[in-house]
């Protein structure tokens, strides 16, 4: 992916460490609001507005999370294997409640711990973390886990479609219920823009990484050097990806990624159907109900695991086809991706 940083490339890093650093400023001056008190009526008018672009009925947040806090993830990978997805099997997630046994359990691998808010496709529950963040935050979490269950693609295209529908969702719900420039739809609008912008500069530093690491493949660059080129890649990353200080790695970066590599195809059909909402989660139905089956994609590969890299980044590229292919024959184009 990545070869050494280019004039291009750094300056395509400091806008994005402008931009951020105007979001901070703008944050300062029209703080972004909390989420309500009455956030029930809130969340039954966000699904009221998903079934307006065609989203079923979930499962989640019929509840309360009973303990304080949310859901956690640990995950470790050898810091000289660069991982596809969060589904690379080389990556290995555990059950780890604490960043200390995260930590211990990586015993010096990369190491990626969070507790996370919300989860998708098992009825997830209302938390404290959610009730207690902020409102763009809040809308982003019901809209993105309700999409998990409207479709049934690999991660890595599911994903990056969420994504791509929850910024959108938002967008709409946003100057439909507060209307524009009240604090809220700004609040909304910029938390929708900057993960937008930071999905594309994920791809430009996982890119950039898989360079250092095929350099790594082809002897050309020791495994010393390969550590220390990857950390001053990654020390940059940090702030142009909103990442704690000498927190991210493999894990992270490749997890980023799963959210991120086919967004900008994905937003190309979105746009070719003419950025309407409904008839996007009604295409990708489509696209959900015409992928070929698992097993036809194992044995055409002649692959044994669905479970291996090989097969999670072939079948990514078979449903991406598949788009490609309704979207031609519906007689709209989008913009063409290289895909890795």
């Amino acid at each position: 992916m990545s070869k050494k940083i280019t004039l291009a490339s750094a300056a395509l890093a400091l806008s994005v460490v402008l931009v951020a650093s105007c979001s901070q400023i703008h944050e300062f001056i029209f703080p972004t609001p909390s989420v309500p008190s009455e956030w029930n009526a809130l969340l039954d008018e966000v699904r009221a507005f998903e079934r307006r672009i065609g989203f079923k009925e979930t499962a989640n947040f019929k509840d309360v999370f009973a303990e304080r806090g949310g859901y956690s993830m640990c995950g470790h990978v050898p810091r000289l294997y660069l991982p596809y997805s969060y589904q690379d099997p080389a990556i290995r997630w555990t059950n780890s409640n604490n960043e200390k046994d995260c930590r211990e359990a990586a015993a010096g691998n990369d190491m990626f711990f969070a507790n996370l808010e919300a989860v998708g496709e098992i009825g997830t529950s209302v938390t404290s973390m959610m009730l207690e963040g902020k409102l763009d935050r809040f809308l982003y979490l019901v809209i993105h886990e309700d999409c998990h269950d409207q479709f049934d693609l690999p991660y890595g295209v599911e994903e990056a479609l969420c994504e791509l529908i929850t910024y959108k969702a938002m967008a709409a719900f946003s100057i439909e219920k507060y209307g524009a420039k009240a604090r809220e739809d700004r609040a909304v609008r910029r938390y929708t823009d900057a993960q937008s912008r930071l999905t594309r500069e994920t791809i430009n530093v996982y890119r950039q990484a898989e360079q250092l690491y095929a350099l790594h493949a082809r002897k050309e660059l020791s495994s010393d050097a390969l550590m220390q080129e990857r950390a001053r890649l990654y020390r940059r990353a940090e702030r142009t990806l909103d990442w704690t200080r000498g927190g991210l790695n493999n894990v992270g970066i490749a997890s980023n990624m799963t959210y991120s590599r086919h967004y900008p195809f994905l937003e190309s059909i979105h746009d070719a159907l003419g950025g309407d909402l409904a008839r996007t989660v009604e295409f990708f139905s489509r696209v959900d109900r015409a992928k070929p089956a698992r097993t036809v994609v194992l044995k055409q590969l002649r692959l044994k695991d669905e479970k291996s890299v090989e097969f999670v980044r072939a079948y990514e590229a078979v449903v991406v086809e598949t788009a490609a292919k309704l979207l031609k024959e519906s007689g709209a184009t989008a913009t063409p991706v290289r895909l890795k």
